[in-house]
């Protein structure tokens, strides 16, 4: 092999390192970003056929309606707490911020956050829907599935 060759072949394997540290790097930053969305009933019950349920830890979207009555505010800060429900199940948030104007009991609302070893959300972020018409896509979609509430809705029925 003479050293020209050699030279082309160095330049290759160095772009080939470059794009593949570059892929890397990329995959790694989005990995940190994505928040997957679930239901109150998919992270109690699991989502799809395979039943997949998330993980403490990770970092994830939580849809649903706020129950009735479910609203604890802390008197001395920010702190809210208060439970999520579809027809599936019931699980309970916590925020530390200010809530939206139009966050209130009997809404739809999407909280951004960690799920806790006990289940818990621990939200960073919690986003009320705009109108009486509006729904987001995946709210919408799990809510289809019975439009009331269900009588699991009154109790505390983690497994």
């Amino acid at each position: 092999m003479n050293s020209r060759r050699k030279t082309r072949l160095w330049v290759a394997l160095a772009v080939l390192a470059g794009l593949g540290l570059t892929l890397a790097l990329v995959l790694y930053a989005l990995r940190a970003n994505i928040d997957l969305f679930y239901t109150p009933g998919e992270i109690l019950y699991g989502k799809g056929a395979a039943q997949e349920k998330p993980e403490p830890g990770q970092r994830l979207r939580v849809g649903g309606m706020v129950m009735p009555g479910s609203v604890k505010r802390d008197s001395q800060s920010l702190k809210v707490s208060f439970r999520l429900y579809d027809a599936r199940g019931v699980v309970d948030v916590d925020y530390d911020g200010i809530l939206p104007d139009l966050f209130r009991e009997g809404q739809g609302v999407v909280a951004q956050g960690v799920l806790g070893e006990d289940q818990r959300i621990h939200a960073r972020e919690v986003l009320a829907k705009h109108d009486e018409n509006y729904t987001p896509p995946e709210v919408k979609a799990a809510m289809d599935v019975n439009h009331s509430r269900p009588a699991a809705a009154y109790k505390d029925n983690r497994p």
